[in-house]
């Protein structure tokens, strides 16, 4: 193997050990929820859900799992939902 591949692969590992390193901006996926699946994005700091307590609430479980998997990786907008009970550590 090239020594410049095996020094880019070292450089991966340890840019994959810091996830601060990465800040979404956009992001779409399907979330399997209890029920049934439901599409959840971020655009520009701002998260949707197409789950009814998300249009009710403006913020759902959905959005606040996404919100505590990807912490390091998203902005400070991104980082805070809508819903004041949302800031609650619940330490689930």
């Amino acid at each position: 193997m090239h020594s410049d591949l095996i020094g880019k692969i070292e450089k991966a590992r340890r840019y994959a050990a810091e996830p601060e390193r990465i800040k979404f901006s956009d992001l779409r996926a399907t979330f399997h929820g209890g029920n049934s699946d439901h599409e959840i994005s971020l655009h520009d700091g701002q998260w949707s859900c197409n789950c009814s307590f998300f249009r009710m609430w403006g913020t759902c479980a959905h959005v606040m799992a996404m919100q505590r998997i990807l912490h390091p990786m998203l902005t400070e907008e991104a980082r805070q939902a809508d819903l004041a009970i949302a800031q609650l550590d619940l330490n689930v």
